[in-house]
């Protein structure tokens, strides 16, 4: 341990000859591709490969940082790098398909899109799903992942991973499919899971002549910032669960509106006199 203490101490004094403001922009950048590449493997079978191969390197990073100098270690020191070289190489054949993924994604210039355009493509595809179910009377709910993460609800469900499309949202909710009871949780404009069951509010919350999907839906949105859609299978009445309050019988471009407004946050002001519930035509 002692060696260990030296060790850090030798690396933080050696910090003194580097310049402070590059540093930190340095550790800035770093923190920052770590961020989108954890977020972008969020769910994924490699969240879990790059936490344990960063667990490995770190495991073994420190055990080097307690050998002493003095007694030549300096092979165990070069094989590290090599491994270092063996781990990136093996972590692009691990990776694969997700790497391939991202590189569809920055191809299709999602990027370039920014928010406003993956919120207009999210918000349509919904809007188009409540509308047929709507018409047909066919009981949903869809709950669009915010900025809380609903990865415990998603987990408990069937995981689909697969773009987002009304046709797909559709076929899911259609009576008689396996999954059709339970709820559907979008992230990243794609659907995550279906079949997952949300968390209910307690019944005096709830008029009494709403059902169980109502009050998931309030439910979902009491604990969490997500956007939850509802469509009643009786009236195919579609209504919108947020913040812990529930907007009865929207109408479809409001609801878009109010998609929008929740998913495009940069653009909330510009549609906040639209929305339904901004003007006092929904409770």
């Amino acid at each position: 341990m002692n060696e260990l203490l030296k060790a850090i101490t030798i690396r933080f004094a050696g910090m003194r000859n580097y310049d402070i403001l590059v540093v930190t922009v340095e550790l800035l950048l770093i923190g920052l591709v770590v961020w989108r590449v954890m977020r972008f493997l969020r769910g994924t079978r490699g969240a879990r490969l790059i936490k344990g191969v960063a667990l490995i390197l770190a495991t073994v990073y420190v055990v080097i940082l307690m050998l002493p100098r003095d007694l030549g270690w300096e092979r165990i020191q070069f094989l590290y790098g090599k491994f270092l070289l063996l781990v990136f190489v093996a972590a692009v054949v691990a990776f694969q398909p997700e790497l391939r993924r991202a590189l569809i994604q920055i191809g299709q210039a999602r990027f370039f899109r920014g928010v406003r355009g993956e919120a207009e493509q999210v918000a349509g595809a919904l809007v188009d799903s409540a509308a047929y179910l709507s018409r047909n009377k066919i009981g949903a709910v869809v709950a669009v992942e915010r900025s809380v993460g609903l990865g415990a609800l998603l987990k408990a469900g069937t995981v689909i991973d697969a773009k987002l499309t009304s046709g797909l949202l559709n076929t899911i909710f259609y009576p008689g499919s396996a999954l059709h009871d339970m709820g559907v949780i979008v992230r990243d404009g794609r659907i995550a899971a279906a079949g997952c069951q949300f968390p209910l509010a307690e019944s005096e919350d709830v008029d009494a002549s709403l059902g169980s999907r109502h009050r998931a839906a309030l439910g979902l949105s009491q604990e969490t910032d997500a956007a939850v859609i509802v469509v009643s299978e009786e009236t195919g009445r579609v209504s919108l669960a947020c913040e812990g309050q529930l907007y009865l019988g929207l109408e479809l471009e409001g609801l878009r509106g109010i998609l929008l407004s929740l998913l495009a946050p940069r653009r909330l002001w510009r549609r906040r006199r639209k929305t339904p519930a901004a003007e006092g035509e929904q409770p």
